[in-house]
């Protein structure tokens, strides 16, 4: 297969992709479908050997996916539900002062949004960007971007977030290396794109909160009987904690800086993200639930509610598993690694501008990012390289999936009549915060690469 040839296949795939989801509307799950049993066509495959690719690629992928999301839904809907979100908010905000309270929104939605998801999380606090609008008469944005940001920053790189979750798995790295790194590349993104960009945004653009100010979903919770940001804090840091740790220990056995025991098996299993996240939706179910008056139906309803939007996600994921088996199976991917071995670009520059590209085009960060998760995994198997290395590809391919969020992507709407933004005001704020993170996201990542 010449290598001509071989763009040609990649190329025509995406396009077969993008033309399915936009001008035929079709799902994005059956459109990853036919665009994987194309490329297995088009590249000579038996067509036996498609469909066993189809399921060994849908299998392998929701083995792992399908339990971390569904686990972390639930676990983001107690959060939700009980008033976890906003309690942070308003613990945050007193702590940081009006005058900083850019700062504690930034930080606010950085946390928040690891375990709810970002347009869930979004809703829930900004009657709090409203409140203190009203107070300060600053626009909106100079308190909405920074939760924005956080949200937005938090949602594309630090897992148990779906994205990141989904992109791990594709390119098989350990999720601890994901958070570890999502941290350290996602937090000074979120204050270039939060705080700073929303102090320079908030001067040419002066919003006040729309007149129907209380526009929030029906809560569950008592405004005045809110759980402890301790509480919350500690829930949250649960999960990240254990796999950090099973991270770590996995690395000193690895490196023999300590040798296998019981205790490293122990720690290696509680810190395995089924395990932690196990661990922690059952603490949430209990202290965010049960302790606060929650009976047993309301939480079988909550985490019935919470598998609903997960779902969606799951599929597609899969779907993007099919992909990546496919250009595998077929060779494809060898013959792609062999090609770029030659090539000036890096994998991580090829990652983030193919997940740029995706995102553009059609509007679905996940899409985006599960499409360039499946072509470029079989090209990283070639280059044998480490976790924290194929940490950073994922976090590349993050960043180029939330760039330019404009018309044709759902969030754009969502602030942009949250805010009360006309479609220029919102390509002004929002566009350019998304594409700040994109951007910057790239850049730390990049920095980050050299010390690994």
């Amino acid at each position: 297969m010449s290598t001509s040839f071989l763009i040609f296949i990649v190329i025509s795939a995406v396009a077969l992709l993008l033309f399915l989801v936009l001008k035929l509307k079709i799902s994005a799950f059956i459109s990853l479908l036919m665009s994987a049993i194309y490329v297995g066509i088009i590249s000579g495959m038996p067509l036996k050997d498609v469909t066993t690719a189809i399921q060994n690629g849908m299998a392998g992928t929701l083995g792992f996916v399908a339990t971390v999301v569904g686990l972390g839904a639930i676990f983001g809907q107690m959060l939700e539900s009980s008033g976890g979100a906003e309690s942070l908010a308003h613990y945050l905000v007193k702590k940081f002062g009006t005058d900083r309270a850019s700062w504690a929104m930034v930080i606010t939605g950085f946390i928040v949004a690891i375990p709810v998801f970002f347009d869930v999380g979004f809703i829930i606090l900004v009657p709090i960007v409203y409140a203190l609008s009203r107070d300060t008469k600053k626009s909106l944005l100079y308190y909405g971007i920074p939760l924005l940001a956080g949200l937005a920053a938090t949602h594309s790189f630090i897992p148990p977030t779906p994205g990141p979750v989904a992109v791990a798995d594709i390119v098989n790295v350990q999720l601890g290396w994901v958070i570890l790194l999502g941290l350290i590349v996602g937090f000074p993104t979120a204050v270039i794109a939060g705080p700073v960009w929303g102090k320079i945004i908030s001067k040419r653009i002066y919003l006040e909160p729309p007149a129907e100010f209380a526009i929030t979903k029906e809560k569950t919770y008592d405004d005045k009987k809110l759980p402890s940001f301790g509480l919350i804090a500690l829930i949250i840091a649960i999960p990240l904690f254990l796999i950090l740790v099973n991270t770590f220990t996995s690395l000193a056995v690895q490196k023999a800086w300590v040798e296998q025991g019981i205790l490293t098996d122990i720690l290696e299993f509680l810190g395995h993200p089924f395990t932690a996240l196990i661990i922690a939706t059952l603490i949430a179910i209990y202290f965010l639930g049960i302790k606060r008056g929650f009976d047993k139906k309301q939480i079988l309803d909550l985490s019935t509610k919470a598998l609903g939007p997960a779902g969606i996600i799951i599929l597609i994921t899969g779907a993007g598993g099919v992909l990546k088996q496919v250009l595998v199976d077929s060779g494809i991917g060898k013959i792609m690694a062999e090609s770029m071995a030659n090539s000036a670009l890096p994998p991580i520059l090829l990652a983030w501008i193919l997940a740029a590209i995706v995102r553009v085009t059609q509007g679905s960060s996940t899409v985006a990012m599960i499409t360039a998760a499946g072509i470029i995994a079989p090209v990283l198997s070639e280059f044998n390289l480490s976790d924290p290395q194929r940490a950073l590809v994922v976090l590349s391919i993050a960043s180029g999936a939330t760039i330019l969020s404009h018309v044709n992507d759902s969030g754009f709407w969502l602030v942009g009549k949250y805010f009360g933004m006309n479609e220029k005001q919102t390509l002004q704020s929002w566009t350019v915060m998304e594409t700040l993170i994109a951007v910057c996201g790239l850049g730390f990542t990049m920095l980050t690469s050299l010390f690994f």
